[in-house]
């Protein structure tokens, strides 16, 4: 058995019938031209039929209940995988379009993961109108982070649209890698060991984290050095309780524009990916007439995965940035955004790596407790909404000859967070995916048009002009 680590334990104890922490992501696939009326059928049975289950798509929970979630988890190696359950095949009602695709995945992504059992479905859904299909998959947070995912993906997918007898996600193993201190079996000894070598960095790390926590205190009292803190962001109706049905929406656009953006800003392209939703959820705020005086804060992951680790679990550290929603002009609110983005990297650079893991627990322990207290939504959110920005693979992907044309993230959200915005590139394209609560944010497609149009707005403002089209040549004499 192996034990898991204290970051991937914490999406265990929070796990909650109005809070299920699971990930997902959506593909969507073009059939391959001559595609049989079975292809999807055939590509089912196939699936089922591949009992080689690699890690971590066959471990389980060593004990499926509530105590054993929390106290000391541990993954096992499920001997008698049913795939049947976990392999669904499903079809939408016509006209198959994005609305019954978005309505499905929606109620797919509110049902809870059956503990009992491996943590993860694959749900593929045809009937896609425009010949598509697509590829649903969820899987424990616990299991799997943003960046695990898309090596994952990468690794499941191909770049030769000809290939054909592909091994399904579960079956592909995960390349070797150099083996890291942390890892250790479930064992009285192993476990020993850890705990000593984790007191031991504690120990040495403490001055540095004692510091970085001090810094943090020190920006909630004194905001105008720029440093945004834990708990400075207004409570908004973003951050009450969440039931647990879910709503999803998805939008794209050529990563091409938002670089561009970020290029004539002198910013970053997360940068531009931070002021359109914080330009899109101010104007869906000011729409409930519900926008807070003071600015809402985003809690923003950092990967801190090695390049060279295929493994999966949870390796991210996080970082408080403003989204300036208190600001009603556009160029001043980038700027704000710009300017708490730059000071917050700064801050998290100052740490060495081995201390990012105790400096991510430092400042998720607040979140952690508001949630397994019942205290989450219930008293200043820790930040306002979450927002990744994921890199994904550039070139186009294919399986079984099906080409993969878009995908998107869809995430978690908890009590005080009723939103998640995460975003993916791939190949070309970043991919918005919204997840957010169905009860509080009924009109949340609304957020994800905004975020087009503060797209086009800002390329307005600071791009130069178009050349207008050449006008028509005179009919020669």
């Amino acid at each position: 058995m192996a034990r898991l680590n204290t970051l991937d334990a914490s999406w265990l104890a929070v796990e909650s019938e109005d809070t299920p922490m699971h990930v997902g992501n959506l593909q969507i696939f073009s059939l391959p031209e001559g595609a049989s009326e079975t292809y999807l059928r055939d590509m089912v049975t196939r699936m089922k039929e591949s009992h080689d289950v690699a890690a971590p798509w066959g471990d389980k929970l060593a004990w499926s209940g509530f105590l054993g979630r929390v106290i000391a988890p541990s993954w096992k190696k499920d001997k008698d995988i049913d795939l049947d359950y976990h392999v669904r095949h499903s079809a939408l009602p016509r006209p198959g379009g994005e609305r019954e695709l978005g309505i499905l995945v929606s109620r797919l992504h509110s049902n809870p993961l059956d503990f009992a059992r491996p943590l993860w479905e694959c749900h593929v859904i045809e009937g896609l109108e425009n010949n598509r299909f697509a590829l649903y998959t969820k899987m424990h947070h616990s299991m799997i982070d943003g960046i695990s995912g898309v090596r994952l993906m990468q690794r499941v997918l191909t770049t030769d649209p000809d290939l054909r007898n592909m091994p399904p996600p579960w079956a592909v193993q995960p390349k070797k890698r150099r083996a890291h201190k942390g890892d250790r079996e479930a064992s009285v000894p192993g476990a020993f060991s850890q705990a000593m070598e984790a007191l031991k960095l504690q120990v040495d790390m403490a001055p540095r984290l004692w510091q970085a926590g001090n810094r943090l205190a020190q920006s909630a009292l004194h905001p105008e050095d720029g440093l945004t803190a834990p708990f400075t962001g207004p409570v908004s109706i973003l951050n009450h309780r969440v039931k647990g049905q879910r709503r999803l929406a998805t939008q794209h656009y050529p990563v091409d524009r938002i670089k561009a953006l970020a290029h004539a800003s002198g910013g970053s392209l997360n940068d531009i990916v931070l002021y359109l939703c914080g330009t899109a959820l101010r104007r869906f705020l000011l729409e409930q007439n519900s926008l807070p005086d003071t600015s809402l804060t985003a809690g923003i992951p950092v990967n801190i995965r090695p390049a060279d680790d295929q493994g999966t679990g949870t390796q991210i550290s996080f970082m408080i940035a403003t989204l300036a929603t208190n600001e009603a002009d556009p160029l001043n609110r980038l700027q704000q955004i710009k300017e708490s983005c730059r000071r917050a990297k700064e801050h998290l650079q100052q740490l060495p790596k081995k201390a990012l893991t105790q400096y991510t627990m430092l400042l998720m322990s607040p979140y952690i407790l508001q949630l397994m207290s019942g205290l989450g939504g219930r008293m200043r959110p820790v930040f306002n909404v979450t927002i990744s920005n994921v890199p994904g693979p550039q070139e186009t992907l294919y399986f079984e000859g099906a080409k993969l044309e878009a995908t998107y993230p869809v995430s978690l959200i908890a009590h005080g967070g009723a939103l998640n915005i995460t975003c993916l590139s791939y190949a070309g394209t970043l991919n918005f995916g919204y997840t957010g609560c169905r009860d509080t944010l009924p009109s949340m497609q609304k957020i994800a048009v905004f975020t087009g149009e503060a797209l086009d707005e800002l390329e307005a403002l600071i791009l130069p002009p178009k050349p207008k089209k050449a006008q028509a040549r005179k009919k020669k004499q």
